[in-house]
Formats: structure tokens, sequence, C-alpha cells
């Protein structure tokens, strides 16, 4: 997920195919980069939330200027 604005978006909601634990695999904003660590701590569980016509969705926080790669975990 991108977000191409410069105020970070937290309580930003995404669906996602499956249950369990999405992992945070990159995040532009890590302090690895020079970012300021905005993020979701490594990684979310996935809700049954249906969400973007998916049966799941994890709620993230969106660093600014910045994109969070997830992938998940069996």
């Amino acid at each position: 997920a991108f977000n191409f604005t410069p105020v970070p978006r937290p309580n930003y909601r995404i669906g996602v195919p499956g249950p369990g634990y999405w992992k945070e695999v990159m995040n532009t904003d890590a302090s690895y980069y020079g970012g300021g660590d905005v993020g979701n701590a490594g990684g979310l569980h996935a809700e049954f939330v249906p969400w973007h016509d998916r049966p799941y969705s994890v709620n993230l926080t969106l660093p600014p200027l910045g994109a969070v790669f997830l992938k998940g975990q069996v």
C-alpha cells in the first residue's frame, strides 16, 4: 500500500485474501532507510471484516510519502 501524501494515515483498512498474520516485509519509512519508523510494528493479524471484496482485512498505519509491503504467513 502506498501513501503519496505527506500525512501519516492511521487506521487505513485494506482487504486481504485470508486470515492469519500479515508480516510487514518492507516499510520505506523504516529507520534503516532514514525514515521515521511510522508503520505496523512488523505486521498485523487479519480480522474477519470483509473489505474491498475480500473476506478479511487489516487495519494499517501508512507512513507519509511511503509504502508498506505485506506478506501473509501460513
